[in-house]
């Protein structure tokens, strides 16, 4: 008996040592950014407060704040109305709400600028007939609050939507009956509910607005991601950088603190009277109509103009093209096989291996979709430059393709780490004990016994990984070997340099990857809808 314990308690100390190293690996940008910003930057200062720094905060905070704001009356509004209430194409409507998600916020603003610039079509009709002093400027931060709202609101959509399904519909029925009119079962009882999860939708909606470098970069509206940017290759300070970088991951974390206590603040306890099937709020002929356009509308400007504007401009493919998309293919695929594998550590550590505040670690561990992409990969540049400074130059890790997997491994392990992690709450721990108690050891019970009952869980987490890595450009950009382009970087290059024609097929192969997800959502959204009509 005193072998048996002294067994199982080494391998309880095995996986926890695994968790917490693999949770330094993670923390590690963190840290190299915090060395950095030691360093002096004095030189840059005086002058970045007096010009930019100002400019900069002021307009994070405003580009923010109404992203905040319109994503979440789109966002709710929308999945209010595909819920609770029958009008004409609803079926189509409640999937199609998500397809923006599909659209990287850069190829949404790349598309825009083609469309309204002043050599393009909007602007040869408006000066036909409408004043030109009147003609909207793209290029600015009303702008760039407007495109990147409609191309972020389904972060919204998804998490309020989501909860209306699992509210007790007992309480919408019950306010109905006391008389309660569709406006005010909104306001008094949908609305307190889902607060926590609408929260929730806004915060990632913000994160991805702050990780965003090349829709603001593009629109000429600067912020904190852009001056981490300019500061580092234009004034050529790495320590300036790192201190404005440590400055926007502080805004991140006040967020995430703001989220979580409105959270605890709207929290409510569900009805148990939760397995009556939706019934839905009529509306006259024209409040139908008026809600479907209304709902509509934000689908054709986040998603449609978009990729109409990119099959308009799409031609046949070149030879950096194919080369761009194998190597964002590869770098995604390792990426995604990568950053799974660590969470199905860490879940199943979670499970079996730490039993005393467990979780801490997994969760401390999946911070890295929280980091902004530019400060992961200024962070990471400087924590990999060290190692190859400690091994005296034996062993290069800057600049190559070991660093993108490192980021997108930690940007990216929160995704692979909440679907897994869900997929082995719903397997018995009765499961594992008698696996167990017929002597297979903790790894066979993972390979043998869970590797079969979670295919489901770990494709949806593969997928997510591999699509969300094809995506991000902001890390990339920073961490990528040199010559080495994938569509996103090939994207941003050559918008940046006004080729819009060559640009648009590899972003619209980027856009029909990013559809994989939405299906995997549309999947969810069934489950629970059976499970809210069981």
């Amino acid at each position: 008996m005193r072998r048996l314990f002294l067994i199982t308690n080494s391998a309880f100390e095995g996986w926890r040592l695994g968790a917490i190293a693999t949770s330094l690996l993670v923390l590690m940008p963190i840290l190299g950014l915090s060395l950095l910003a030691l360093g002096d930057s004095s030189d840059i200062w005086p002058s970045m407060l007096q010009t930019v720094l100002p400019r900069y905060i002021l307009t994070t905070l405003a580009l923010t704040l109404g992203v905040a704001l319109i994503t979440a009356c789109i966002g709710t509004l929308t999945a209010w109305f595909v819920t609770f209430f029958s009008f004409p194409g609803r079926n189509i409507l409640v999937w199609a709400m998500l397809l923006p998600l599909a659209l990287p916020t850069y190829i949404a603003a790349y598309c825009y600028t083609d469309l309204l610039d002043y050599a393009g079509p909007v602007f040869t009709l408006w000066r036909a007939w409408l004043p030109l002093a009147a003609y909207p400027n793209v290029h600015s931060l009303g702008g760039a609050i407007i495109i990147l709202s409609f191309v972020l609101y389904p972060y919204v959509y998804l998490s309020a939507r989501t909860s209306f399904i699992q509210q007790s519909t007992g309480l919408i029925e019950n306010a109905r009956l006391l008389g309660l009119s569709p406006k005010q079962c909104f306001w008094r009882v949908a609305l307190p509910l889902s607060r926590p999860a609408i929260a929730l939708g806004v915060l990632l909606a913000v994160m991805e607005c702050l990780n965003d470098i090349g829709a603001v970069e593009h629109l000429g509206v600067q912020t904190l991601t852009t001056g981490i940017y300019s500061t580092w290759i234009n004034r050529g300070s790495l320590a300036g950088a790192a201190q404005l970088a440590l400055a926007m991951l502080s805004i991140v974390a006040l967020l995430i603190v703001v989220e979580h206590g409105l959270r605890k603040m709207g929290s409510f306890q569900s009805s148990r009277l939760r397995n009556r099937s939706i019934r839905r709020f009529d509306l006259s002929p024209l409040a139908r109509w008026s809600v479907f356009l209304f709902c509509l509308f934000p689908i054709i400007l986040g998603f449609g103009i978009p990729v109409w504007i990119l099959l308009a401009n799409a031609h046949s493919p070149a030879l950096d093209t194919l080369q761009a998309a194998g190597n964002s293919l590869s770098l995604a695929l390792s990426a995604a096989i990568f950053t799974v594998l660590i969470a199905i550590f860490l879940a199943y550590a979670r499970r079996s291996a730490i039993p005393e505040g467990r979780g801490r670690l997994a969760r401390l561990a999946a911070i890295g979709y929280a980091i902004p992409g530019t400060v992961l990969g200024l962070g990471l540049l400087i924590v990999l430059t060290r190692l190859t400074h400690m091994t005296s130059g034996s062993i290069i890790l800057t600049g190559t393709v070991f660093g993108l997997l490192y980021a997108y491994s930690v940007r990216f392990l929160s995704l692979a780490y909440g679907t897994i992690d869900d997929g082995f709450d719903r397997i018995p721990r009765s499961f594992d004990l008698a696996a167990r108690s017929l002597g297979a050891s903790r790894r066979s019970v993972l390979t043998r016994l869970h590797s079969q009952l979670m295919r489901a869980p770990l494709i949806a987490a593969l997928l997510l990984v591999f699509v969300d890595a094809m995506k991000e450009l902001p890390a990339t950009l920073i961490l990528r070997p040199f010559n080495f382009e994938t569509l996103s970087t090939q994207v941003y290059t050559q918008a940046s340099l006004g080729q819009f024609e060559q640009a648009a097929l590899p972003a619209l192969t980027i856009v029909a990857v990013g559809l994989i997800p939405i299906f995997i959502m549309l999947q969810l959204f069934d489950r629970l809808r059976q499970k809210s009509h069981a």
